[in-house]
């Protein structure tokens, strides 16, 4: 069955050929998004902050540095520590990453999640500080994820659990209510919002080292409120993991 639908799949490429769902374009290794948009994503990379993954473009003077010489925390840590044990993001969030998370968010091109999870998995997740044993992606609330059809971030921590080999659990958190869109909230706001709205079952979680999925970052209030939950289940660290960040606001 399988080699069956696999020819299907080729025949119906070849009559009508996969485009990109960022700019139409013809797609190359990612069929859903073209060479020219994957090359133009801007990566993060080292020097970045051990703790929250924010990336220096300019060394701040103030920050504290390892015995190794690695940036240990950033100005924003040295004031709150994230709820998080880690962070990090894949690339900056802007240009053909933003269209690509818009697109699969708002307009149901789930199979954008296989890109920006192999982005994912090729910038950052195969070298994190803690390795996990498990792969839990931020719950939408079930009203808006049967409005949506999917929640995005089950769709992204699939693609990276398989791609690291380990466990995934979608019901390991669970969202207790709705609550406004972030986007329309100041940083106080958001952490307000977002404040007693997950849950976790501590019998999935507890003695786990988990990494939570999301797609982007912005203040980190709400991977952070999922944080707390988990680990107040009994998690032994928990990693924040996201396709981008807004790098203009601190965590």
């Amino acid at each position: 069955m399988e080699h069956v639908a696999a020819v299907v799949r080729a025949a119906v490429d070849l009559l009508f050929p996969p485009v990109c769902l960022v700019c139409g374009a013809a797609g190359g290794r990612h069929p859903s998004l073209c060479d020219a948009c994957w090359r133009s994503i801007r990566r993060l990379a080292p020097p970045w902050c051990a703790l929250c993954g924010r990336p220096f473009w300019v060394l701040d003077p103030g920050v504290v540095a390892a015995g190794d010489g690695a940036i240990d925390r950033c100005a924003a840590c040295r004031r709150r520590r994230p709820g998080f044990t880690y962070g990090r993001s894949a690339a900056v969030y802007e240009g053909a990453v933003r269209e690509a998370v818009h697109a699969l968010k708002f307009s149901g091109k789930s199979a954008l999640a296989a890109p920006l999870g192999d982005l994912l998995l090729e910038t950052c997740a195969r070298g994190l500080p803690v390795a996990p044993d498990l792969v839990v992606p931020v719950p939408l609330h079930p009203a808006r994820e049967r409005e949506r059809g999917f929640n995005q971030a089950a769709l992204l921590a699939r693609r990276v659990a398989r791609g690291l080999g380990i466990a995934l659990d979608t019901r390991a958190l669970r969202r207790l209510r709705t609550t406004r869109a972030q986007a329309e909230l100041s940083g106080a706001e958001r952490r307000a919002n977002v404040r007693g709205a997950f849950a976790a079952r501590a019998r999935a979680l507890a003695g786990r080292h988990v990494l939570l999925v999301d797609d982007v970052l912005t203040t980190g209030a709400t991977i952070t409120a999922c944080a707390r939950a988990t680990l107040d289940a009994g998690a032994l660290t928990v990693g924040a993991l996201t396709v981008a960040r807004v790098t203009e606001t601190a965590v």
